[in-house]
């Protein structure tokens, strides 16, 4: 079998670089990209083979565009992973939170990654996957409690574009998988979370490689469990 290839968007700390660490471990030929250079990342390049992509923002269709052209000589990836996202105020009650940190909050988080994955769909080899870091807070039905509403709606917003894109692409020999990552000591989820990056990022990985091959849009935690929409 010919070395598996994955395309970490959002690396330079948190899961990102948690997820890139372990796909290495893995064995995986890993292109990781990052708006500003992290030193813990290229730390990374030692322990596998490791290509870094400076200065992409998932908000910039410009670095965007840029990245897929640096990129054309690359081998098609196993596996494109958008984990980039904000929590930008994700306290405050969206009718008091500012219209430009919900309208930022919304790009950011739902329609950047599925406007990433527009650009890179063709770069999927056959049986690969696109996965899309989403959260169990982007489940509508699971929703009881409220907090953290502009982000559970950015989130929420997110997954049913993913679903509108895998029905765009229903043809497609790849797959989509929107995962939730558990609740992760990150600094999006704060010391108080109940899993570390490790944990989380090798939870993730093995499902992901065990969901290589197979087709059609998924919501699946790092355990590998469905997610209700």
């Amino acid at each position: 079998m010919s070395q598996r290839r994955a395309l970490i968007v959002g690396a330079s700390r948190g899961l990102g670089l948690g997820l890139v660490r372990r796909f290495l471990e893995c064995g995986w030929d890993v292109t990781a990209t990052v708006r500003r250079p992290s030193e813990a990342l290229a730390e990374l390049s030692a322990t596998g083979p490791l290509r870094i992509e400076e200065g992409v923002d998932i908000d910039d269709d410009a670095a965007v565009l840029r990245l897929r052209t640096a990129l054309v000589e690359v081998p098609d990836f196993d596996l494109v992973f958008v984990v980039a996202g904000v929590a930008t105020q994700a306290g405050t009650p969206a009718a008091l939170l500012p219209r430009e940190v919900a309208t930022a909050t919304f790009q950011t988080n739902a329609l950047s990654p599925i406007r990433f994955a527009e650009a890179f769909h063709r770069r999927i080899r056959p049986g690969g996957l696109i996965a899309l870091m989403t959260s169990k807070l982007g489940s509508v039905s699971l929703n009881r409690g409220g907090g953290w509403s502009s982000y559970r709606a950015s989130k929420a917003a997110l997954n049913t574009l993913a679903r509108s894109f895998m029905g765009q692409h229903s043809g497609a020999d790849w797959g989509l998988a929107l995962m939730h990552p558990g609740w992760v000591r990150t600094d999006l989820g704060g010391r108080r979370a109940t899993l570390d990056v490790e944990t989380s990022a090798r939870g993730m990985v093995e499902v992901l490689e065990a969901r290589l091959g197979q087709r059609g849009c998924a919501f699946l935690d790092h355990t590998g469990q469905t997610v209700p929409w």
